[in-house]
């Protein structure tokens, strides 16, 4: 599931992005929820509060706060450099502005079906190369967690737990398919457990012990691969 921002102070171009964005969705069997904001401030609230969104669309003449205000506020105070920023605009003489935000595009206003699908392309190959959040489902709702709080995944039968620094979560699904779209820093040590290598603090023949303390088996099918990811850094 993909979270696309648009925001825009005009409600009929808002409107038209987010059907390009739906029916990109739909031509290319993607999931994607769309959320619209008409100012600037009622972005920023949302993202303060933990929202979380992968593209965003943002107009860069907004009342009050502008564009590259709130492109400034993701970056800078949000430190969120995974979300894709595409600016638009009714002018083109913004580009040399917007370098510090770090856009990952710059559409001129009127915006075309072509080039909305050229952008969320791009979009959506670097944020598949660049993943951070890992994404998994729970009853109708889609979540995120991010990957580097996540400490393992344990397999409890036809669910699989995930335990992070500070909570746990489940949801349904085989680990053997789950470490398949994981990123490197994962690796299996048991048929229940897969890790993350950057929460390994301690590690023996039998056990690994991870930064809060909670100890795990390495089963001995998994021990030769387990202490070549760790001692030798083999990936």
């Amino acid at each position: 599931m993909y979270t696309i921002g648009i925001c825009d102070d005009g409600i009929n171009i808002c409107s038209l992005l987010e059907d390009m964005v739906l029916f990109y969705a739909q031509k290319n069997k993607l999931r994607m929820n769309t959320q619209v904001w008409y100012t600037g401030e009622d972005l920023c609230r949302y993202l303060e509060r933990g929202g979380h969104l992968d593209v965003l669309f943002l107009d860069i003449e907004l009342f009050e706060l502008s564009g590259i205000e709130v492109a400034e506020f993701i970056r800078n105070q949000l430190e969120d450099r995974g979300m894709q920023i595409i600016y638009i605009s009714g002018e083109a003489s913004y580009a040399g502005k917007l370098f510090k935000t770090q856009p990952m595009d710059f559409l001129v206003k009127p915006i075309t079906r072509h080039q909305m699908e050229e952008a969320l392309d791009l979009a959506l190959k670097l944020l598949e190369k660049n993943a951070k959040w890992f994404e998994f489902q729970k009853g109708r709702d889609y979540c995120f967690i991010s990957y580097e709080k996540i400490l393992y995944f344990e397999s409890e039968g036809r669910k699989i737990r995930i335990v992070t620094e500070c909570a746990e979560e489940e949801f349904y699904g085989k680990i053997s398919e789950l470490q398949k779209k994981l990123p490197k820093e994962f690796f299996a040590i048991h048929q229940s457990y897969i890790v993350n290598k950057t929460h390994v603090l301690r590690y023996s023949y039998e056990t690994v012990e991870l930064d809060n303390n909670t100890i795990l088996s390495i089963s001995k099918a998994y021990r030769k691969k387990v202490r070549e990811r760790l001692l030798r850094g083999e990936e």
